[in-house]
């Protein structure tokens, strides 16, 4: 930091300059954060790291005017606008003002920084909602980003990889080599073998420029809805990558936290409103982005040691240590299962397998298809818009249980779980699955729930926005169906969602 910068600094940190307001200063590697008041002013050190360069005024300048362009569209309630730090002719600093600029700042809303998911995930947690709120969040976000060349990302991809390797060398004492060689040689080769599959993402304009920094702490919430803020200005490259890979920092971030419902549940809700096919191809690339985002996580984490306080370093460490661990893991995931949850209407199919798909590896849980979502997206309808009767006919239900056999078979073609929710009534139906586990070479669990009539019956009753539209007349219709021979594990769901989620779990054999 230069000496103008510390004057600056000053200045901006003495509560007199924003009308007597307590001024909060928070620094990072790139920047320095002034919270006072209402708002909060972030500018730019004067520094020059390999990945970026903001060592004159004017870099800095385009540096501020290039993070509100890429985060407006993401947050344009808390990015106001790029200011003057200016001096006067009798040599006083102001904001704005007519003088010369002597530096610049990006201006924004200031929010409870106590609201950042980073700190809601430890308390009060990241419930259900809000992870589902955070899919949408993202995909929302994707849907608009701008498209990138592939090649050039590709590339890019491979300059993480010698520099994560660089850091292993450089920080051995946390990261063993042996490990960490094998990470690296582990990395190298699903990177070989994914990349024709990024080629041909970038082909269908899946490979953007997303947020780049989509972690715990880049999110708060306002007005109980997910922001997205602070995303990567200072490089193209970083910020961009398969949509996948930007969603994969985040899902990294909760895996990490062990925070497993959260992350399934949001890497569902992004498949969900998405409905791109093409996702669900992409995932054999998945485990190596959530370890190349640990990796790098772990990478940077280790970097921090050379300017932490004494009583930080071991905290820094371990979390180093935890971040290179967990992306040894994920690069070598299991393999993949199909899971199927049958039962009549009321039996609690979806509450189990809402709960039971974080469990089933590989991270961050199964890709849950349920028949009643697939049955609205076929008709063309929200997920919880009622349909007619002309839905539930017959041939209907041949083309939905047809749609999930082969969105279950893309799945596990690519390497990951599924989980399947649909009554199964049909001996027919079960049978189909069992087949398709076997010539696909994956191992298959059926699981069908029973509870009496009674029960069934409070339960569809009690539903509230829901995709099902099944009701009391349809539960006690179901009584009468033929279900054959039953050579599925039955579970006993007359009881809680816990004890029914305990039990399958048994069945399963999983933790």
């Amino acid at each position: 930091m230069n000496s103008s910068q510390e004057a600056i600094f000053r200045f901006l940190g003495d509560p007199a300059t924003h009308g007597g307001a307590k001024v909060r200063r928070l620094d990072t590697h790139a920047a320095s954060v002034f919270l006072a008041g209402e708002h909060v002013y972030k500018v730019k050190r004067a520094v020059r790291f390999p990945f970026l360069d903001y060592s004159t005024l004017e870099r800095r300048k385009a540096a501020c005017e290039a993070e509100i362009e890429v985060n407006r569209p993401f947050a344009p309630a808390i990015y106001l606008g790029v200011v003057a730090i200016s001096r006067g002719a009798e040599g006083t600093l102001k904001i704005g003002g007519d003088g010369e600029p002597v530096e610049w700042a990006v201006k924004m809303r200031r929010f409870d920084e106590n609201q950042t998911l980073d700190h809601l995930a430890d308390s009060p947690g990241i419930d259900r909602d809000l992870a589902d709120a955070l899919g949408r969040k993202i995909a929302d976000g994707h849907a608009k980003a701008p498209k990138i060349e592939a090649d050039k990302w590709i590339k890019a991809v491979g300059d993480f990889l010698d520099q994560n390797e660089e850091a292993f060398r450089e920080f051995a004492k946390l990261f063993p080599p042996p490990e960490a060689e094998t990470l690296t040689q582990k990395s190298r080769a699903a990177l070989q073998r994914i990349t024709p599959l990024i080629r041909a993402r970038g082909e269908r304009g899946l490979i953007r420029r997303g947020h780049g920094d989509l972690h715990l702490g880049n999110i708060a919430l306002i007005d109980g809805a997910p922001v997205l803020f602070d995303a990567i200005e200072f490089d193209e490259l970083i910020a961009a990558g398969d949509v996948l890979y930007d969603l994969g920092f985040l899902l990294m971030d909760l895996i990490e936290r062990e925070l497993p419902d959260a992350a399934n549940t949001v890497f569902n809700r992004y498949l969900a409103e998405t409905r791109r096919l093409e996702d669900l191809d992409a995932l054999p690339a998945l485990p190596f982005y959530l370890s190349l985002r640990a990796a790098i996580r772990a990478k940077v984490t280790a970097a921090r040691l050379a300017q932490a306080k004494a009583d930080e370093r071991a905290t820094i460490a371990d979390n180093a240590k935890k971040y290179f661990e967990l992306a040894c893991r994920l690069i070598a995931p299991p393999p993949p299962m199909l899971v199927a949850v049958g039962g009549l209407s009321g039996t609690g199919k979806s509450v189990l397998a809402r709960a039971l798909a974080p469990h089933i590896w590989p991270a961050p849980g199964a890709v849950w298809l349920r028949s009643d979502v697939e049955r609205k997206i076929l008709s063309g309808v929200g997920e919880t818009d009622r349909l007619p009767p002309s839905a539930y006919t017959l041939e209907v239900k041949r083309q939905v249980y047809g749609t999930l056999t082969d969105k279950a078979a893309r799945v596990l073609i690519a390497g990951h779980s599924a989980l399947i929710d649909a009554v199964f009534a049909h001996p027919d139906e079960r049978a189909a699955l069992a087949d398709m586990a076997l010539r696909l070479g994956v191992k298959f669990h059926g699981l069908f729930l029973e509870a009496d009539l009674e029960t069934r019956i409070v339960r569809v009753g009690a539903r509230r926005g829901d995709a099902s539209d099944a009701g009391p007349d349809v539960a006690r219709q179901q009584e009468s169906y033929d279900r054959g021979t039953m050579d599925w594990t039955v579970v006993d769901a007359s009881g809680t969602p816990a004890e029914t989620l305990a039990r399958a779990k048994i069945a399963l054999k999983i933790g």
